[in-house]
């Protein structure tokens, strides 16, 4: 890990504890600090954040994604956290945590978001081909949805539908259709 990153994580680190002791401060969640961990993930694309529950431990380890942090404004990072620390809450308080009517109360009490922005372009689109439906949904990975479409239907009316790989734009509709276009593009993949 160079100097640099491990900078940024740090600064990403101490700036989501310090959000997250006014948050516990200023609220009624009830968060136990002293069980709580804090790590930054490089890899991750589609997650700005996770929490992880280690029920042998008791320990809740909030998981936060160095590219959101370097993609979102700050106010909008913090709402990420206090997503967080709403599942940090109900592992230590529960067992579990979903994102069920408890962790939508407990949210809207932190005004932390439901849901986060897109931080990263998707690699893959999924899109109906009904001429009446206009359902798509992005992947960031190649999924069994995106290698074998034919097998799947769309989210909305049960139609077939096509993968778009982004980048490049190419179509297929067959597990055959994903690896010809695979083979194709070879490095561009």
């Amino acid at each position: 890990m160079t100097d640099e990153r491990h900078t940024l994580d740090d600064e990403i680190v101490a700036r989501a504890r310090i959000h997250a002791r006014e948050v516990v401060a200023e609220s009624d969640l009830a968060v136990d600090r002293d069980a709580l961990e804090w790590t930054v993930s490089g890899r991750a694309r589609r997650r700005a954040g996770a929490c992880r529950w280690d029920a042998d431990r008791e320990v809740a380890t909030i998981v936060l994604a160095r590219r959101a942090y370097e993609r979102y404004a700050w106010s909008e990072f913090a709402g990420i956290v206090r997503h967080e620390l709403v599942h940090a809450w109900e592992f230590q308080r529960f067992g579990d945590s979903g994102h069920g009517p408890r962790f939508r109360e407990a949210a809207a009490r932190l005004d932390a978001p439901r849901h986060c922005r897109a931080f990263a372009e998707p690699r893959y689109v999924l899109r109906c081909l009904e001429s009446d439906c206009d359902w798509t949904a992005d992947r960031h990975r190649a999924s069994r949805p995106v290698k074998t479409p034919a097998r799947y239907r769309c989210g909305d009316c049960g139609g077939r539908y096509e993968v778009e790989h982004a980048a490049s734009g190419r179509t297929w509709t067959t597990a055959s259709g994903y690896g010809g276009a695979k083979a194709a593009l070879g490095e561009e993949w």
